[in-house]
């Protein structure tokens, strides 16, 4: 063997060592990942647990539930948080949600018609654009649809409405949403219903409302208004201008 072929041997020897070190520094441990899923199994076989991932906070992992739920487990599964986990930057505290998460928000938003969303455009030239799933009977939406709306639309920010009826589908809320989904102005509808305005009931064939509202449960939403922003980061219950815009300038 020559030392150009001792070299290569040694060289080769090397990356494969160095890239195995890698992939076990990167990967979780086995034993850990088998005794999360059998403690959280033992506890709710009722649930599908899916992937374990690390998160920033040594020691501490996230666990998929189901097809669009997650919790935060320590290694034995023995103890767990449900709910958000936040990160504290200059904009304000901020969800910190896995990757797989926002990537599921995000093809389920896109996969959408906007022929099929309720589009209140901007006054200028469309700088950012706002996903909200609204109901015309909560309080919080027509707060958000009379005092927030209209600042967001005069700063750029165009707001694309889907429906979300928190009663269910064929409730009194879903009839007037649908009808709402299904007039000719489309815009002018709802915004009569979120004015406590009656309009001629109607569902089309082509009704939308029922299926927003199942995509909603699927992305996570439970209540409203809740704001989609294109990063598939979700933020729940009325916010003012102000502090959308600002959340909105760096997302």
């Amino acid at each position: 063997m020559n030392s150009k072929s001792i070299y290569l041997s040694i060289l080769v020897a090397f990356l494969s060592t160095f890239f195995a070190a890698s992939i076990c520094a990167e990967n979780i441990p086995i034993e850990i990942i088998k005794k999360i899923k059998a403690t959280l199994n033992l506890s709710r076989p009722d649930l599908k647990f899916g992937d374990v991932k690390r998160t920033k906070i040594s020691g501490l992992y996230s666990i998929k539930v189901d097809s669009n739920q997650f919790l935060y487990v320590e290694e034995t599964g023995e103890y767990l948080i449900a709910g958000d986990m936040y990160q504290a930057k200059p904009r304000g505290f901020v969800p910190v949600i896995p990757a797989s998460i926002l990537e599921m928000r995000i093809n389920i938003i896109n996969a959408i018609s906007k022929d099929d969303m309720i589009i209140f455009p901007s006054s200028g030239e469309v700088k950012k654009v706002l996903y909200v799933f609204t109901d015309v009977d909560c309080h919080f939406c027509r707060k958000f649809h009379n005092d927030t709306l209209p600042d967001l639309n005069l700063s750029g920010i165009e707001v694309r409405y889907l429906a979300f009826p928190r009663a269910g589908i064929g409730s009194k809320s879903y009839k007037k949403m649908a009808s709402a989904w299904c007039a000719e102005e489309k815009t002018k509808a709802l915004s009569s219903l979120k004015n406590s305005e009656a309009i001629n009931e109607y569902i089309c064939d082509n009704d939308s409302v029922g299926h927003q509202y199942s995509l909603g449960k699927k992305i996570g939403i439970t209540g409203t208004p809740a704001m989609l922003l294109k990063d598939g980061t979700l933020l729940m219950g009325h916010r003012p201008a102000t502090e959308l815009i600002k959340i909105m300038g760096s997302d």
